[in-house]
């Protein structure tokens, strides 16, 4: 039976896309950020789907903009090679004011094939 229970990790433990591609969504470096996704990849955030490069890339620029907030890395989990979840702790003027929120990454070939943000 495969194990797909996910493990604690360190922050740090996470794969080098994972973390360039946190680094340059926390300042809103959008081009690096794109660098990071298979050209075919998905990305959901709050309910809505964005799939493709050039819509990743409208998302990214309206979040850089839609709020003000602080965000940090609090946890690392990896469940297999592939997926692995980064827990972020979010204070801010959006709706409640502060959220964890779990990005779940999908890698292939060493690149996001699918990013989930959760609660």
């Amino acid at each position: 039976m495969h194990d797909s229970q996910p493990r604690t990790i360190t922050p740090d433990a996470l794969p080098e896309v994972i973390i360039r591609y946190l680094t340059a969504h926390h300042a809103h470096d959008t081009a690096t950020a794109l660098k990071a996704f298979t050209d075919d990849a998905t990305a959901i955030d709050d309910g809505t789907t964005y799939q493709g490069i050039a819509a990743i890339e409208r998302w990214l620029d309206r979040s850089a903009t839609e709020f003000t907030y602080t965000i940090h890395l609090t946890g690392a989990q990896q469940t297999d090679a592939t997926r692995y979840t980064a827990t972020h702790h979010l204070e801010g003027n959006f709706p409640g004011g502060t959220i964890d929120l779990h990005y779940r990454f999908t890698l292939r070939d060493g690149l996001i094939e699918r990013l989930v943000i959760e609660p």
